[in-house]
């Protein structure tokens, strides 16, 4: 289990409104305690903080606010003493307009970094040469992907901010540098990092414009307005995933590389890579199993899965995609599933408090790691932004469209104190009124709360072989054709486990073989035996033991994958 926290909102250790490591490092015990695995950063490099950190002007120090290297050691220290592991976000395609590397790049033509970005000359035609970008790429951020620069009197391209340049990884000196950059901090003793944005290195050559995407709607992001074929998911990306891979693998121990991938799952499980020459086989593990043997893959050990938060939230559709994603697994791949993260609406403001708690035994039951992000465990929704309190970028540039990421960047509710215990300074982004009704301090106490549920969970996955380890079959709405309850066995060989997950408002009677409820997600329920039907409550989740015990393999089983 992986658990995301953004730095500046998880603890402020100084008073000044922003979270910092040392503020990270007081609150890993809670972490330890919740019962994850590994800890994932977000950025907290040097930076101008045009995108809060996601435009990096050093990549091997610690930004002011954030505290010193001192305080990284002591932070990776204290994780290690306590059995987590540290993943690092780092942000390959593209730095600050305020790195060393793009100051000198833009200085002149003949620069020896002059090629460390993509520049290009205007297109041909008439008007001043300012006014004439190379193609008709756009910014994720809104607004055109070239900036003019009237000093070299070329553009450079930008996916994202005009003050976040893309460097150009068709240059070996530049994989060299980022390469680099990458031993820093693994020499440091992190144990992984999360690739932001891994799809998007590598533009095409020819420069060449992306056609029409005939599905945009006025109204919506105009980065919609054209497909993406030239500027994302470049075949020659593959090369460099694998290069990344190959590098953390010369480092002892367990190195983990993930991938920020927004895809389709036919193109997003590819970034699991190719197989290593037949017959190479090795014990693997993934952050919770013990070793399993089978052979390896050479891309991404977790190329992310945001489709839980993309897929329409009812049974059936959910389903589909459980079949659709563990079938399209190459051998040797291990799964994983998201559910939020910094960049998305909260779970509890997207599907409602009620069906969190289905979603939270939904994460802690399938297959694979899951990811959750800081808050979600307590049910946290997102936050009330004002327009004169908008921080986001993302929102300035195209605002009233819904592309603000502020609301979910709210700072964590700790205690019932002024500022929830987040700082006592002023906040970088407000908490919300009625946050003592979802602090730690609150929930802890309620054996009905969301932060209960998910410590109940994570212990049970941990101790049970078929929720950590296990293989999953039988995935469908219920047999009797109800299409509010979705259903999923989970088996290590030995023992079996079905779960069940009602979707709706209403109470569901659905069928079940002999068994006991190991766990729900309403605490008032009993933990009877059950044979036949079972009523669930709703919006209510079931983890129920089966008594017969499995036997044989079944033609439904998922072949087991390597997990990673």
């Amino acid at each position: 289990m992986i658990y995301q926290i953004y730095p500046r909102s998880f603890q402020d250790s100084n008073d000044d409104g922003v979270g910092d490591l040392a503020g990270i490092m007081s609150r890993l015990e809670y972490v330890a305690r919740l019962g994850v695995d590994a800890i994932w950063i977000s950025p907290f490099y040097p930076s101008p903080m045009a995108d809060f950190g996601y435009d990096v002007s050093d990549y091997c120090n610690v930004d002011p606010m954030f505290g010193t290297l001192q305080d990284f050691d002591a932070l990776i220290q204290r994780v290690h003493e306590l059995g987590l592991k540290l993943i690092m976000d780092f942000v390959p395609n593209h730095t600050s307009n305020q790195h060393a590397w793009f100051l000198e790049s833009r200085s002149s033509r003949d620069n020896p970094k002059r090629d460390w970005y993509l520049w290009h000359d205007p297109a041909e035609g008439m008007g001043p040469a300012c006014n004439r970008p190379p193609n008709n790429w756009l910014s994720h951020f809104g607004g055109n992907a070239w900036t003019w620069n009237e000093k070299t009197e070329q553009f450079y391209m930008h996916s994202f901010l005009p003050e976040q340049p893309d460097l150009n990884w068709r240059n070996p000196e530049v994989r060299k540098a980022i390469y680099n950059s990458l031993r820093f901090w693994l020499d440091r003793g992190i144990d992984g990092f999360r690739m932001d944005v891994l799809w998007l290195l590598i533009k095409d050559a020819q420069w060449r414009d992306n056609p029409i995407n005939p599905d945009w709607k006025p109204g919506t992001s105009s980065f919609g307005r054209f497909l993406p074929l030239y500027t994302a998911n470049r075949p020659e990306t593959h090369e460099i995933v694998a290069e990344m891979r190959s590098l953390l693998e010369t480092y002892p121990g367990e190195r983990l590389l993930i991938g920020e991938i927004y895809l389709p799952i036919e193109e997003l499980v590819q970034y699991y890579g190719a197989s290593v020459p037949e017959g190479t086989e090795e014990e693997t593990h993934d952050l919770t199993t013990a070793a399993i043997t089978g052979p390896r893959l050479k891309g991404a050990q977790l190329p992310f899965n945001f489709h839980l938060i993309q897929t329409p939230w009812n049974a059936h559709a959910i389903a589909c995609l459980i079949d659709d994603y563990e079938a399209a697994l190459p051998p040797g791949a291990w799964p994983n599933w998201v559910l939020g993260n910094h960049d998305q609406m909260r779970l509890a403001t997207r599907i409602g408090v009620d069906q969190a708690k289905v979603a939270a035994m939904l994460l802690l039951t399938l297959r694979g790691t899951p990811t959750l992000y800081y808050g979600d465990e307590l049910g946290m929704k997102d936050g009330v932004i004002a327009p004169d309190q908008v921080q986001d970028p993302a929102e300035k540039n195209q605002p009233g469209i819904g592309m603000g990421r502020d609301p979910e960047r709210t700072p964590m509710l700790w205690d019932n104190s002024t500022n929830a215990g987040f700082t006592t300074g002023k906040p970088w982004l407000p908490i919300s009124p009625d946050y003592t009704l979802y602090t730690v301090e609150t929930e802890t106490k309620d054996s009905n709360s969301a932060l209960s549920l998910y410590r109940r969970l994570l212990e049970l996955r941990r101790a049970r072989a078929a929720l950590h380890s296990g293989d999953v079959y039988g995935v469908k709405p219920t047999d009797d054709g109800n299409q509010y309850v979705l259903t999923y066995r989970r088996t290590d060989g030995v023992e079996r486990m079905q779960v069940l997950l009602n979707f709706s408002g209403e109470p569901q009677t659905v069928p079940s073989p002999p068994g006991h409820i190991l766990l729900s997600t309403h605490s008032g329920r009993a933990t009877d035996g059950i044979s036949g039907n079972v009523t669930l409550s709703p919006h209510e989740g079931l983890l129920i033991v089966l008594e017969e015990h499995f036997s044989g393999q079944s033609p439904q089983l998922r072949k087991r994958a390597v997990p990673k």
